[in-house]
């Protein structure tokens, strides 16, 4: 770490974030309890094992047991806590941590073949001569033709120290390497563009005329809050050459999921010299809070914050520290509502398994909790006043084309005649990014005339808010009615097309052929007193009460046919809810 990263001491004790526990999770055990609890689960597996008409599979027994698992958290209602298989555990660290021992590419495939998106910095790959757009044809001895990305990775990485053999294509040019795999670390920072000297490092200087950096954090993971650090360093944050020091900076926290709580900590305690960063609470935890040092802090510049829907979780604590202390603007959209704290927890049970629980909850500095819940009002963090940025989809896809070009490392200097980093009007055309542009703008008439100028809209607040996510609400609706017609639609030429056999359908509280409109709904309660009585408008009611909580009378196990020449006796059949 270099001299400059800030010592800091945070009253937040523990593991504030996802974290791998490396001990295995203390249980307080009631066996009575325990076993009543696990009582039927293991009846229906006993009743199978002897009375199934197959004999289980050791698969189906898998995969029964981990459905009993993932149907027990589902049940919770919460989508962060979840089952790792221990078949999954290396894929879940790795894109927890950032970190997998292999060549250091980023892969896909094209036309069939295994192929080279980009190498990695400092990988055995980009050291081996790797290049973007290189087709992987051979891995020891054996085609890549025809193999899924996941079974290509699963040839490519192992253990560390250990060889791979490739075979590449290039530009018809079949090329033999023999690569080492090595510890790879994704780096989750990066700047405007790649150097033209040196593609693996970020020029980190968005407006070069006065002076303005640019940061985007992909994720939080372990050591970031360094490596943010360095950049700030590169860019000139603390230049003794006042002429040459920098004097805004834009933190791109868009599409970041989160990570590392304590990573986020870390990197606002670097803009803030006093004041509370974020607090924690939960069932099993007293409330713990981290608060700003003094010492090691960076210089005022202006600073802006680019957030927008997919900004989750420790991007929404960073970001929330930095606009409620008024050390920060936020720009962009509403982040997406994430306010609960996960660890990782290895099973006891010892087949390698582990589990992400959620303990906990944080919480802002102004003690509000930013999760997301349907009936949330407000959530997450908001851009500042006048600072509300949209974009549209286009919008949107063509940003995200030209930032997937600039992450590719190129062969040669990877510049073109066109290129003028030197120019921060031509670099916010090139770029593409509306949201971008008018942070760039606000630092520059921060810097020239001392105050924050409005550089998008007010946004919306209140009611608005609900009734915008109303909006979306709906719309989803209208898709998914639409989608539903469809695909009753194709029912309908499906049955029509496969003739009698399409008559017995499961399922049916009554045949097809009746005639509903005109009639009448008749709802009572479970002493058979009316409650209601609706008037049928349409031939649509039994597509609604499937999935309703109503079903047909015990014993009647045929839909009942209508006879129009004798109406049903309502004393002959017991009341049915629908």
């Amino acid at each position: 770490m270099q001299s400059g990263m800030k010592w800091f001491r945070i009253s937040l004790v523990g593991v504030l974030g996802i974290a791998v526990a490396g001990s295995t999770i203390a249980l307080a055990r009631k066996p009575s309890a325990d076993v009543q609890f696990f009582d039927p689960i293991i009846d229906v597996k006993s009743t199978l094992n002897s009375l199934y008409v197959e004999k289980l599979t050791d698969e189906q027994i898998k995969k029964m047991q981990d459905g009993a698992i993932t149907g027990m958290l589902d049940a919770l209602g919460d989508p962060y806590t979840i089952y790792v298989p221990a078949d999954k555990v290396r894929d879940f660290n790795k894109d927890l941590t950032g970190e997998y021992v292999g060549i250091g590419a980023s892969v896909n495939t094209r036309d069939g073949w295994l192929t080279i998106v980009s190498p990695l910095e400092d990988s055995p790959a980009y050291k081996a001569g790797v290049m973007a757009d290189d087709r992987i044809i051979e891995i020891d001895g054996k085609t890549t033709q025809g193999l899924s990305v996941e079974e290509c990775i699963d040839k490519l990485i192992g253990v560390a120290g250990t060889k791979v053999n490739i075979v590449i294509e290039r530009k018809g040019e079949k090329i033999p390497m023999t690569l080492t795999r090595a510890p790879i670390k994704t780096r989750s920072v990066k700047g405007v563009h790649r150097m033209t000297d040196d593609a693996e490092k970020w020029d980190f200087r968005i407006d070069p005329v006065r002076r303005i950096g640019y940061i985007r954090l992909t994720q939080f993971t372990p050591g970031c809050a360094e490596e943010i650090l360095n950049a700030l360093i590169a860019a000139g944050i603390n230049d003794p050459d006042p002429s040459k020091r920098l004097q805004g900076l834009i933190m791109d926290l868009r599409d970041n999921g989160g990570g590392v709580l304590e990573e986020a900590i870390a990197i606002a305690d670097l803009f803030l010299h006093e004041g509370t960063i974020v607090s924690t609470r939960g069932r099993n935890f007293p409330e713990r809070i981290a608060k700003a040092q003094d010492k090691g802090t960076l210089p005022d510049v202006p600073l802006v914050l680019l957030i927008n829907g997919s900004s989750a979780s420790a991007s929404e604590v960073l970001a929330g520290a930095l606009v409620e202390n008024d050390r920060a603007i936020a720009v962009g959209t509403r982040s997406f509502g994430k306010g609960s704290v996960q660890s990782v927890r290895k099973l006891p049970s010892g087949n390698g398994a582990e589990l992400k629980v959620t303990e906990q909850g944080y919480y802002l500095p102004s003690g509000r909790s930013i999760t997301r819940k349907d009936t949330s009002a407000e959530w997450g963090v908001n851009p500042s006043k006048g600072f509300f940025v949209p974009m549209t989809d286009k919008e949107l896809i063509d940003m995200y084309r030209v930032r997937r070009d600039l992450e590719i490392i190129k062969g040669g200097s990877g510049k073109t005649a066109e290129e003028d980093w030197s120019n921060p009007e031509w670099i916010l055309s090139f770029l593409k990014d509306p949201q971008l542009s008018a942070a760039v703008k606000a630092v520059q008439g921060k810097i020239d005339g001392g105050s924050w100028a409005s550089t998008g809209k007010e946004g919306p607040v209140g009611a608005q808010i609900a009734f915008d996510e109303l909006t979306r609400a709906r719309k989803l609706q209208q898709q998914l009615t639409r989608e539903q017609i469809r695909v009753e639609k194709r029912i309908e030429a499906l049955e029509t097309a496969s003739g009698d056999l399409a008559k017995a359908k499961v399922g049916d509280l009554w045949p097809e052929d009746v005639e509903l409109s005109g009639g009448k709904l008749q709802i009572t309660d479970k002493d058979g007193k009316v409650v209601t009585t609706l008037e049928i408008t349409g031939n649509n009611l039994q597509r609604w009460l499937l999935d309703a909580d109503v079903k047909k009378p015990e014993g009647e196990n045929k839909p009942v046919a209508a006879n129009p020449s004798k109406p049903a006796d309502p004393a002959s059949s017991p009341p049915v809810n629908k």
